[in-house]
């Protein structure tokens, strides 16, 4: 009956452009209508009424053998509400969408991240991350907090999403300028719980050279809950030997390359 159920499913998410509009439109959860789909989990009674009323089908007839099924939707008409054609950047982004792991909820959450700044050379920045899900897709803000000679303070912040593989790949652009894009590979973590997680980050410096860079980099996850306040004033450019920095996240972002080594490579933690 799930491998039916899931086959069923399947067939009427085939009449929309992607899943992830599917999820949009009912409003739920990527990786949980990923479990419906792939027979991983039945759906709550009151979820099913919802599928159905959606897709115009009855309870029972989402139950019938897939054959069954396919045959009376061939001959059903299938109203779906008619949408204005995305961009092919929307159906490329979809698109990767699809193919990423339903496996990011542990990631969710903020993140203090660490690499050494690309438009002051030599200082490490520190950075607030959050990750979060929004329509079915994990997706981040990193707010950049740099203070001037003069003692002003202003902030930068990125917005983007996050696909997984066998790697985490983060994509974003700054929000207010849009004038940069940023990219961040991390490995994945094998911990129930994450802690910290390394990669390679690549961009431009914020300044009027405006060099492309790379760097290796660190997310420490600090938790759901915060004081995001106090964790922004922790945020800024710090000194190489600053004690508030952990050594061992030190070791890891720092940039040297070795006598054998051809590419800037990341640090596995």
């Amino acid at each position: 009956m799930n491998d039916d159920f899931s086959a069923n499913l399947k067939l009427l998410c085939s009449y929309y452009k992607s899943i992830t509009d599917v999820c949009r439109r009912l409003d739920i959860n990527r990786a949980q209508f990923n479990r419906y789909l792939y027979g991983r989990s039945r759906p709550s009674a009151h979820t099913l009424r919802r599928f159905c009323d959606f897709f115009g089908v009855e309870e029972y007839e989402m139950l019938l053998p897939h054959e069954q099924f396919q045959r009376l939707i061939q001959v059903r008409p299938h109203v779906q509400q008619e949408i204005p054609s995305s961009s092919p950047m929307h159906d490329h982004m979809d698109k990767l969408a699809q193919f990423s792991s339903t496996e990011l909820e542990k990631y969710l959450g903020y993140y203090f991240e660490y690499y050494y700044s690309f438009a002051v050379p030599g200082k490490i920045l520190r950075n607030l991350v959050r990750m979060e899900l929004r329509d079915g897709q994990v997706v981040y803000q990193r707010v950049e907090r740099l203070q001037q000679p003069g003692g002003d303070v202003h902030h930068n912040k990125y917005l983007g999403m996050v696909l997984m593989t066998d790697r985490l790949f983060l994509i974003d652009y700054e929000s207010v300028n849009r004038n940069e894009v940023t990219q961040t590979i991390l490995f994945t973590s094998l911990k129930h719980r994450v802690s910290r997680i390394s990669g390679l980050k690549m961009g431009v410096a914020d300044n009027v050279e405006r060099m492309p860079c790379a760097a290796r980099v660190v997310y420490e996850a600090l938790g759901n809950n915060i004081d995001v306040r106090k964790a922004l004033r922790m945020c800024g450019l710090h000194d190489a030997d600053d004690r508030s920095i952990d050594e061992s996240i030190k070791i890891t972002i720092d940039n040297h390359v070795g006598a054998s080594d051809w590419h800037l490579r990341g640090r596995a933690i």
